[in-house]
């Protein structure tokens, strides 16, 4: 049985062992692609816990133009590697590799499927009819293995991503500061049948683009394509979409920050959790309390849950100081991920232009 959104036919990778084949995941490869991403974890975090939902979330979706995936299967029909491809914004492609380190083939396989990762990379160029992107891949800052893959794949050290966790109790409910005064928060408004508000969405999206802008690695992702993908994950909420605003001169709110939050599965204790997807502060703001009020009524809201935790990933070598922030108010850092960046033309590409 496969998946009723199949995603676009790609081509086999060359340069995979002799006898091995690739294809496309599909809802039955679920087991398989636990295991692959589960084993990652496990090497570097000491869990192999994995979101299960949002694995399959990943490849029982919406198929999108923009996301390749592919598995390479062994001589003996066993998965033992997947590669996931996506360009969430022009300029920018996302490339996650998990690779059965048992197989003696390992590093011949990771440098194939990396080749192809460029390929699709191209491709999706092509379609939006650009000629340039960055490679993204995110491994583990203490994964020697992969990031001997990546260098050889041309891939460099760029940037360190702590993922932190901060506890939540009951009692923070009621009991966290108010915003300083001149800073208001509300949530994202909705509907009567509880779907959200175009015009805030809008907003968020506008607010979380022109906090960035500035940032390091920053590309912008159009309004379709940013609401897609959050609304993909199995943790969305529109409840747990926030917006701030400063008071003016003129004495109206202007809006001044947002922030994307989702919801962490169950731990081993079983409770959920809550999660800070984006938070994002307009430069004219910044400076005013407005990420801590916003981060504020997020821990508020995990206890009024009953919820034990806010996670969130942060910057390291952010010039904003935002790790200072998070560990002042709490977080602790979990892992360490890195960014490790490959920058490519097609444009000079024998094959530049071609579909």
């Amino acid at each position: 049985m496969t998946s009723d959104h199949a995603q676009p036919t790609v081509p086999v990778p060359s340069g995979l062992p002799a006898d091995w084949t690739a294809r496309v995941p599909e809802l039955t490869d679920l087991a398989v692609l636990l295991r692959l991403r589960g084993a990652d974890r496990l090497a570097h975090t000491g869990s192999a816990s994995v979101d299960r939902e949002a694995i399959e979330s990943e490849i029982a979706g919406p198929a999108s133009w923009t996301r390749r995936q592919l598995l390479a299967i062994d001589r003996d029909g066993v998965p033992r590697a997947w590669i996931s491809v996506h360009d969430r914004a022009a300029g920018r492609t996302m490339v996650a590799l998990y690779v059965d380190r048992t197989v003696e083939e390992s590093t011949t396989v990771a440098a194939a499927l990396y080749a192809w990762g460029e390929e699709q990379a191209r491709e999706i160029c092509v379609l939006r009819e650009v000629t340039e992107t960055r490679l993204d891949a995110s491994p583990f800052a203490d994964d020697t293995v992969q990031q001997q893959w990546l260098t050889a794949a041309g891939y460099t050290k760029r940037r360190t991503w702590p993922q932190m966790t901060r506890p939540v109790t009951p009692e923070e409910a009621t009991s966290l500061p108010a915003p300083r005064e001149g800073v208001s928060l509300r949530r994202v408004a909705s509907h009567e049948n509880g779907l959200p508000v175009a015009g805030d969405l809008h907003l968020v999206h506008e607010m979380l683009e022109s906090s960035f802008e500035d940032h390091f690695n920053s590309y912008r992702e159009s309004f379709p394509e940013f609401l897609q993908r959050l609304r993909e994950d199995p943790g969305h909420r529109w409840d747990h979409w926030w917006l701030a605003f400063v008071e003016g001169d003129d004495g109206r709110p202007l809006a001044a920050g947002a922030l994307v939050g989702t919801v962490l599965r169950e731990n081993a204790e079983g409770h959920e959790g809550s999660y800070v997807e984006y938070i994002g502060v307009h430069r004219d703001a910044r400076g005013r309390g407005v990420a801590k009020a916003l981060l504020h009524a997020v821990i508020a809201d995990a206890a009024q849950r009953g919820r034990d935790r806010v996670g969130l990933e942060v910057d390291a070598d952010s010039p904003t100081g935002a790790d200072g922030l998070y560990s002042s108010m709490g977080w602790k850092t979990d892992y360490v991920l890195e960014s490790w960046f490959k920058d490519v033309d097609f444009s000079t590409s024998p094959s530049a232009g071609l579909p």
